[in-house]
């Protein structure tokens, strides 16, 4: 498509995690002779509360093309509606000023469901970075499903995933498993040695450690009480070193975040970070003894590295295991026992064994090429139809199953 022009791709990013995931895919927009990056930056990285990690897109000589700050209601499920209420009016303007070919979304949080929103009720085409996936503990869950029922193309993360967006009704023309992101940026990433996460972290790596983080379940439960438990858990372990990334901007998220300030400022061997970036992040679960909390993480990328997670609580509650992880529940006790099994030898040696089922090679690159291809082909802007998955013999005989 040599001289022709360029089309716009809007990526939106919101927070730390997300924005890791996209670096690559950003990247390689920026390098495309096709496409061109339209870098939206929200939520929890316009906010001081949470780490301000604008500064780390800076930090990458990222472009932006503009800043939409949406956190103005507190931290609770009404302020919530709040935010989702006037960030699809922010973006819609964005988007109406704008009129990018095409708005590119990662996962299921409810900023990225907002932008979504907009894009669909503007007919601007929708692609959507890690659908079909189940997580039944979070609201995350409604909001990933809805954003693929308005997405017009789907990159997921493994063969499954792809397969549940088929049977919601996608077609299957529009959907590509192309692996994870994550674990592509473990294949890829220049991670940091011990020495280097200590010069830039302060903190000492070089002792055995526990990657620790715990977000709002959102769906029930009350946060600060189970980081409680979590916390007391963890002092049943004073050999180990503690390093916490804290809490998103979820209702709960701030309370638990107090909670990690007080526990750490009396001991000398924790200490909590509002974000250690994509890098610092990986190359910290790299070294770590085991990975704790309910972070996607876990049982996302930690396989990657062998790396035993123990996963509390249910709100990862559906995604795909690996035999890595332990699940446990929210109490003291339950913690401890999960914790003791994933350090121990027989359990460290089931780890080195697990497989990740992620690995999809160049998937960042794979979004990029097919998201182009897309743009090109009569799909993009064509109304999506219903697929109907064929019915087995019983279904067409009416017999219950």
């Amino acid at each position: 498509m040599s001289g022709a022009k360029k089309r716009r791709v809007a990526v939106v990013t919101g927070t730390r995690a997300e924005y890791g995931l996209l670096r690559p895919v950003c990247q390689k927009l920026l390098a495309s002779d096709e496409l061109e990056l339209e870098l939206v930056v929200t939520g929890a990285h316009l906010s001081e509360k949470y780490g301000g990690t604008v500064a780390e897109i800076e930090a990458d000589g990222m472009p932006i093309a503009a800043r939409i700050p949406i956190l103005n209601h507190p931290s609770t499920d009404l302020g919530t509606c709040l935010t989702i209420g006037d960030a699809v009016g922010r973006f819609a303007e964005q988007f109406s000023a704008s009129r990018p070919d095409c708005v590119l979304v990662l996962g299921d949080r409810y900023e990225i469901f907002a932008a979504a929103t907009a894009a669909a009720v503007l007919r601007i085409p929708l692609a959507h970075i890690s659908g079909g996936d189940v997580t039944a503990g979070a609201a995350d869950e409604f909001f990933r499903h809805s954003i693929t029922k308005m997405a017009s193309v789907h990159f997921p993360s493994c063969s499954q995933y792809a397969a549940r967006i088929i049977r919601m009704g996608e077609e299957p023309q529009r959907v590509f498993n192309v692996g994870g992101l994550g674990d592509e940026n473990i294949r890829t990433m220049r991670l940091l040695s011990r020495e280097e996460l200590g010069q830039a972290f302060g903190f000492d790596f070089t002792a055995p450690y526990l990657l620790v983080t715990y977000h709002p379940a959102t769906l029930g439960g009350d946060p600060a009480a189970e980081v409680s438990e979590l916390l007391d858990a963890l002092d049943a372990f004073p050999e180990m070193g503690l390093i916490f990334t804290k809490a998103n901007a979820d209702a709960g998220g701030e309370a638990i975040n107090a909670l990690l300030d007080r526990y750490t400022a009396s001991r000398r061997n924790a200490a909590a970070f509002t974000s250690m970036g994509a890098r610092g992040y990986l190359s910290a679960m790299n070294f770590c003894a085991a990975v704790v909390g309910n972070s996607s993480s876990g049982v996302v990328e930690a396989p990657s590295f062998h790396k035993p997670t123990v996963n509390i609580g249910d709100r990862q509650k559906g995604r795909l295991r690996c035999r890595s992880i332990l699940d446990c529940g929210t109490a003291r006790d339950e913690i401890v026992k999960a914790l003791r099994t994933a350090l121990s030898p027989a359990f460290g040696l089931q780890c080195k064994a697990a497989r990740s089922p992620y690995n999809g090679g160049d998937t960042s690159g794979m979004i990029v090429s097919l998201l182009g291809a897309f743009l090109d082909s009569g799909l993009a802007h064509r109304p999506k139809m219903f697929y109907d998955m064929p019915a087995c013999a019983g279904c067409e005989k009416g017999e219950e199953h």
